[in-house]
């Protein structure tokens, strides 16, 4: 005998001894991939939104004279804010434009707020 004809007879077998059992229920079938999915909402999705969230108030919030550092690792001054993007003095007669979501860390009168504020 070969192995495909031993795998068939294997297969015929456990085929013929299911067929006396009951078909298990369709909906606990799924109850599996539904934990999965809280699990994935809980640890993954959530905390994201929950950053994404809290990113954007903390770029709502920059104001002129804010100390910012970008995602570049880019430290400055906030010396003009407009509508999409933020003016910042990195040193004397240097400034650089850059998107609002480009900013990190919002350093306020001393107090450090931001994702590297943790």
């Amino acid at each position: 005998m070969n192995p495909t004809s031993l795998l068939l007879f294997a297969q015929a077998a456990t085929h013929a001894a299911a067929g006396n059992s009951p078909a298990p229920n369709p909906i606990m079938q799924f109850v599996p991939l539904i934990f999965i999915f809280v699990i994935f909402y809980f640890l993954l999705i959530r905390p994201q939104q929950k950053r994404q969230k809290d990113h954007q108030q903390l770029v709502s919030s920059i104001q002129t004279g804010d100390g910012v550092i970008t995602n570049a690792g880019i430290h400055g001054v906030v010396t003009n804010v407009k509508e999409r993007t933020v003016i910042v003095r990195v040193d004397e007669g240097v400034k650089i434009e850059f998107d609002r979501g480009a900013i990190v860390t919002i350093d306020r009168d001393g107090k450090t707020t931001g994702e590297k504020a943790a």
